[in-house]
């Protein structure tokens, strides 16, 4: 007789976002869906929900209320049971003196008075907004102030800067790329010449609106492919959680 076949353990998957927009930014509106299609099943929820604390995985997409609260959400993240990205990662990066660290590690960052914080978009005309998922390049965007947003596609000596980004930050917080769900880096100058202007770890607007309908489906499954990967590495894989088998009588 064949034995039944353990039971599937499908995780508690939670999209962050804020009382005001509960529902996600609309730009992220494809995200459920995507994750639908791997047999990941989430939900959008403002972050300070309580509920949250009960999901298997949080998804930080869109907390624009953070920074004023920044005390109350970063009590809040080590309360999750897990956070994308990890609560480490948030902290460091929600303290505007990143930069500092970075610098001191050798990347080339704009002058102090510029700086700015994740989430903050004023980028001069030259800015190019990096996205990568999963620790790997995705896409581009042109994030400017005066000129509506464009897709970009940037020379690969760029993306190299934007890697060089990612790996400095994974060492300020000792984890590896591939615990990045998302990163965005925020580059301006041109190539030979370019300046960190910023880097979200945090949640990012990661300019799906940018991309042909194509292209966008691929890079949210790519999302979806990488939020899989990390339910695999907290031991939140569909096999993970083994419930009894079956009675299957004398």
């Amino acid at each position: 007789m064949k034995l039944a076949r353990p039971n599937v353990f499908h995780p508690r998957i939670v999209l962050a976002s804020w009382r005001d927009a509960p529902g996600g930014a609309a730009d992220d509106a494809g995200l459920i869906a995507a994750l639908r299609r791997r047999g990941l099943h989430a939900r959008w929820m403002p972050w300070a929900d309580p509920q949250t604390e009960r999901a298997d995985l949080v998804i930080l997409r869109a907390v624009p209320d953070a920074a004023d609260r920044r005390a109350e959400f970063l009590t809040w993240t080590t309360r999750v049971s897990n956070l994308l990205n990890p609560p480490a990662v948030v902290a460091w990066n929600s303290d505007r003196r990143y930069l500092e660290d970075l610098a001191a590690a050798g990347v080339a960052v704009i002058d102090s008075e510029d700086w700015c914080g994740p989430g903050d978009d004023r980028v001069g005309p030259e800015g190019t907004a990096l996205v990568f998922l999963g620790g790997e390049q995705s896409h581009a965007f042109h994030a400017c102030s005066t000129v509506v947003s464009q897709p970009a596609e940037p020379d690969f000596e760029l993306w190299d800067r934007g890697y060089a980004v990612l790996d400095a930050a994974c060492a300020q917080v000792h984890i590896s790329r591939s615990e990045l769900l998302y990163a965005r880096v925020d580059l301006i100058g041109g190539i030979g010449a370019s300046l960190l202007r910023g880097l979200d770890l945090i949640d990012p607007d990661l300019g799906w609106r940018h991309l042909g309908t194509g292209t966008r489906a691929a890079q949210q499954r790519r999302f979806a492919l990488a939020v899989e990967s990390a339910c695999e590495r907290l031991g939140l894989g569909p096999l993970s959680h083994r419930g009894p088998l079956p009675h299957r009588g004398p």
